[in-house]
């Protein structure tokens, strides 16, 4: 900080200069005591001078609306969202949101530290706080082709940057328990240089939790229950409370948030699709859901503010005091959470649910061209089984975990897995898009549902190879190749036709269109998959399918190398006794 500007938010602060702006007569939030006081808010240069009596260059009437710090999304997947940081940003912003803390494993898997530098410097084109995590699992595992390998050595640079906040979350949690080599080198990277690490440890008690947090990991987003987020609690880590489009643990976790654990809680989306933002928001949906369970507002948005800020190290802002960041949400009262401004370092982002700045979008040209597919052809989509029983996976309703079944299925007189209109089993095959390896690995889904055509996405957890499902090889054939024409996304064809199709130009994951754009194509495209191809209607068809292939979520998932019984950490034969 320079002096003159120390000096004069001190003048500011003190009375003896007019304010740049004053936010007067509000009720303001004060997350430290848990109390509501009422005042003007002074601003210098973005800044908070103090919450007093003031006047301003500037003044607007708060006309005794609350005011609460900005709020902090603590994990979030810019990816997952299908659209661009900027784009992200104008879409959570008039919802209160003033930072969050992205982990884009998602394109780093894809593009290497390229895909991580456009993100950075994508962000830089928003208004919102965009703080980034070094992805710490590049490939997720050894079990898949990505498209990159970063370990311990190529972090040592990037962790330096300013724009990184810390280590994204820890997946390898086996690697950490067990002290692996590459495990401890990630870890000592960050720790290295005194910044914090992401955790990621669903499931994981007793002892081994213990092993797991002693390294100092920070967090964890993946508690399902009460006893997992004390359990995480009682040692020190933080816990995430997470509500976003696939996941939604929010009200489950609040039965456990207490006066006495509640300041270790924060909030977090984790994958937000521009749907659910669009129609019940962000986190301002958390503060609502929170109030209906019975948590005390103050309480809820001291996790949606002061507590990441603390977690995170991020002592600029998380408040409404003397020389913080001038990140505050106007709002009606504390039971709906109607936003109705939000300023961020003192500057007015939205009113009333509307951007108010400028929209600029990064060049993503360096994204681009990110599918290297060698050799594929309709005959690598033959599934040849010399058994009448296979392993298939399963789909399981409401989540991305499937079981592992065996079925009876028809040969023809070549061993060659014929379709059946009357099971609901079906092909799936993952295409390997980023090294030229020509990869296919080709395996049995039952519970999808699809009786026509076939669904191709480049959206496949967590290396984002190319994943097709369909009822003949023509069709999934077709779908392959014009996906990789569009550069990549979602395509749904029938007849060697594309019925509807949402290209994704940046790194295969994220388009460059608006949240609406996005929000409507989606909404043809589950309703051309339910309609026209039959897909079960208690399935989400992207989202189910593009976890299809992550290799740590139990039971049974196909990689590029093949399928893989996550429960036994082992590829096994398509064939069963």
């Amino acid at each position: 900080m320079e002096k003159r500007l120390l000096k004069k938010l001190i003048d500011v602060a003190a009375g003896r200069t007019p304010a740049d702006l004053v936010i007067k007569n509000c009720k303001v939030i004060d997350v430290y005591n848990g109390a509501i006081t009422e005042g003007d808010i002074g601003i210098c240069e973005g800044l908070i001078a103090g919450v007093g009596t003031y006047e301003g260059l500037r003044e607007i009437d708060g006309a005794g609306q609350y005011a609460a710090p900005g709020f902090i999304d603590s994990h979030i997947h810019v990816e997952s969202s299908y659209v661009c940081p900027e784009e992200l940003g104008r879409l959570v912003v008039p919802h209160g949101t003033t930072t969050i803390i992205a982990d884009p494993h998602e394109i780093t898997n894809v593009c290497g530290l390229k895909g991580l530098n456009y993100m950075i410097e994508a962000s830089k084109e928003t208004v919102l706080d965009i703080k980034w995590m070094l992805p710490s699992c590049v490939p997720a595992t050894p079990f898949e082709h990505a498209g990159a390998v970063i370990d311990a050595e190529a972090m040592k640079e990037p962790i330096q940057n300013e724009r990184i906040l810390g280590l994204g979350e820890f997946m390898n949690f086996p690697g950490v328990i067990y002290g692996t080599d590459d495990s401890l080198d990630k870890l000592l990277v960050a720790k290295n240089q005194g910044k914090p690490i992401d955790g990621h440890s669903p499931g994981v008690t007793g002892n081994e939790l213990n092993a797991y947090a002693a390294p100092r990991i920070r967090t964890d987003h993946e508690c399902s229950s009460v006893a997992e987020m004390h359990d995480r609690i009682a040692r020190g880590m933080y816990v995430l409370l997470r509500q976003g489009s696939a996941c939604h643990n929010l009200r489950d976790l609040l039965k456990g948030v207490t006066p006495l654990n509640s300041r270790r809680c924060l909030f977090c989306a984790d994958d937000c699709q521009p749907k659910t933002i669009l129609s019940t928001g962000h986190l301002d949906h958390h503060l609502r859901i929170c109030v209906e369970e019975g948590i005390d507002p103050i309480m809820a948005i001291q996790m949606a503010s002061l507590n990441a800020a603390e977690c995170f190290g991020l002592d600029d802002r998380g408040a409404i005091a003397p020389g913080l960041r001038a990140d505050i949400v106007l709002f009606d009262d504390l039971k709906d959470f109607n936003i109705q401004k939000v300023l961020i370092e003192g500057k007015e982002a939205a009113c009333k649910g509307n951007y108010q700045l400028p929209i600029k979008r990064h060049d993503i040209s360096e994204t681009k061209g990110s599918f290297h597919v060698k050799d594929f052809s309709k005959e690598k989509l033959k599934l040849t089984i010399h058994s009448d029983k296979a392993h298939v996976i399963n789909i399981l309703p409401g989540g991305v975990v499937t079981s592992k079944e065996t079925a009876e299925i028809n040969r023809d007189e070549n061993d060659t897995f014929c379709y059946d209109e009357h099971a609901d089993i079906v092909k799936v095959a993952v295409v390997e898009r980023h090294q030229n390896t020509g990869n296919v690995a080709v395996a049995l889904l039952k519970g999808y549902g699809i009786k026509t055509g076939a669904v191709a996405l480049s959206i496949a957890h967590d290396s984002h190879n190319i994943i097709v499902v369909g009822v003949n090889d023509v069709d999934m054939a077709f779908a392959v190749e014009e996906l990789i024409k569009q550069d990549g996304g979602i395509i749904l064809v029938k007849d060697q036709e594309v019925l509807e199709s949402m290209p994704m130009p940046i790194a295969g994951l994220m388009s460059d269109q608006s949240g609406e754009w996005i929000d409507e194509t989606l909404t043809r495209i589950h309703k051309a998959a339910h309609e026209v191809l039959k897909i079960n209607e208690d399935v989400e068809p992207v989202m189910t399918l593009c976890f299809m292939s992550l290799a740590v979520i139990p039971e049974l998932k196909l990689t590029d190398m093949g399928l893989f019984d996550v429960t036994k950490f082992e590829f096994i034969p398509i064939e069963a006794q």
